[in-house]
């Protein structure tokens, strides 16, 4: 199965709650923390959820 890296680019400050929570489920606690996930669609929708935030890469 395929891989993608996603990246905390942007503070999650002033965001609400459940913004935040994304961000901890997903495993990311601060900027520029990357994490590797399974390339499934629940983690592709948490991603989307927080796309402000967070920049996605698919791993070759």
């Amino acid at each position: 199965m395929s891989q993608i890296v996603v990246k905390q680019c942007k503070s999650a400050i002033g965001e609400k709650p459940a913004a935040r929570a994304t961000l901890r489920a997903l495993g990311l606690k601060k900027i520029g923390d990357e994490v590797v996930q399974e390339d499934v669609p629940s983690i592709r929708g948490m991603a989307k959820a927080v796309s402000h935030l967070v920049s996605v890469e698919e791993v070759k």
